[in-house]
């Protein structure tokens, strides 16, 4: 049968699941590869477009907002007499050398890159939030050094931004072979009744089962949207899809026949 033709029966037929149990494993594995570069086409596009975006609106900012500065012995040095902040629909650029503006100050909900008076800091909301003291430098640095270096990254985004989705292709790809691995565990578990099947069959089944809740996170994340208790809702359908398929094995006298 058709890959594709398996992905949209794996959404809602359990019967062509569990009949699946007995195909080469060659197979099954290309499918959980297909599954996995799909579920990462709108992430990877996200990513993409928000790395490019933030360095744009990086260079814009040093070019025309921000004032001419000088880092040297821990500290922001500029004329300007008062914070600068530019906000853009996906990032905000802090500017601070008179130190009103703290660390704790920064709002932690919205995408940021801040210049303080003593510190530099990213955030982004939901990941991460980074900062490190110019005290730990030993060189001065002034705005056109600085607007080279983000050029000069820049350019490269075009090897970086690849090299990124393919990282993510490969990180997805094992957390889905380990999910599919622990949920034919369970489904060894919970099956007693019906033919024998090993750990191969449980695995393959496992592998279609899980393209459910696979397909409803991508669309979630199209619009990124959180889903509340995502990670156990995964495992309650992945779960629940395997178990529906498993009741359609025949009883093992029926089976035989």
């Amino acid at each position: 049968m058709n890959i594709f033709k398996q992905l949209i029966l794996s959404i809602y037929s359990p019967k062509s699941i569990a009949s699946w149990r007995h195909q080469g494993i060659g197979k099954t594995i290309l499918f959980v590869f297909l599954l996995v570069l799909i579920s990462i086409i709108p992430t990877s596009i996200q990513i993409s477009t928000d790395i490019v975006n933030g360095f744009n609106v990086v260079e814009q900012s040093i070019d025309k907002d921000i004032p001419d500065f000088t880092i040297a012995d821990g500290e922001l040095i500029s004329d300007h007499d008062s914070p600068v902040k530019i906000e853009h629909p996906d990032l905000t650029v802090i500017f601070d050398s008179t130190g009103e503006t703290e660390l704790n100050d920064l709002d932690l909900s919205i995408n940021t890159i801040a210049l303080l008076k003593n510190d530099f800091a990213i955030i982004i909301p939901g990941s991460t939030t980074d900062h490190f003291s110019y005290s730990t430098m030993d060189i001065a640095l002034t705005k056109g050094d600085i607007a080279n270096f983000v050029n000069s990254i820049d350019s490269l985004l075009a090897i970086a931004i690849p090299i990124l989705i393919i990282f993510i292709f490969l990180f997805a790809s094992a957390m889905k072979f380990i999910g599919i691995s622990v949920l034919a565990l369970i489904g060894i578990m919970i099956y007693r009744k019906g033919e024998e099947l090993k750990y191969r069959h449980m695995w393959r089944m496992a592998a279609y089962s899980i393209v459910l809740p696979t397909i409803f996170f991508m669309i979630m994340d199209i619009f990124r949207t959180v889903v509340p208790y995502g990670f156990m809702l995964n495992w309650l359908v992945s779960i629940l899809v395997l178990f529906l398929a498993l009741k359609e094995i025949p009883p093992a006298k029926e089976a035989e026949l």
